[in-house]
């Protein structure tokens, strides 16, 4: 799988991208056909308090799946939203399988 990262309005360590890019690989034991995953890293400045948001698109066949993680830290964010993508896979793959003769 290919995975493209972007950090809007800051740049992002090799470690911070190494950490993306592992978390997303092990998507791959629930479903081995992912295309691509393209990462937004984006900071919000919300008063007091700077929430780390993640956009995490996967592209797979027949699809495109979107999760939307904000947290404190990017790795908590990356964390939330590999979890949702997790259990989106999952859901995606027994349909799939539903639907088949």
């Amino acid at each position: 799988m290919r995975v493209q990262t972007q950090a809007l309005h800051f740049s992002a360590d090799q470690k911070l991208i190494q950490f993306i890019e592992s978390k997303l690989s092990k998507l791959e034991q629930f479903f081995d056909r992912i295309i691509s995953a393209d990462v937004i890293l984006k900071l919000e400045n919300t008063g007091q308090i700077k929430d780390k948001i993640a956009e995490v698109r996967l592209k797979i066949p027949g699809g495109v799946l979107f999760v939307k993680g904000t947290q404190k830290s990017f790795e908590a964010s990356i964390d939330m939203a590999v979890e949702a993508l997790r259990r989106q896979l999952i859901r995606h793959k027994d349909r799939r399988g539903r639907t088949r003769p």
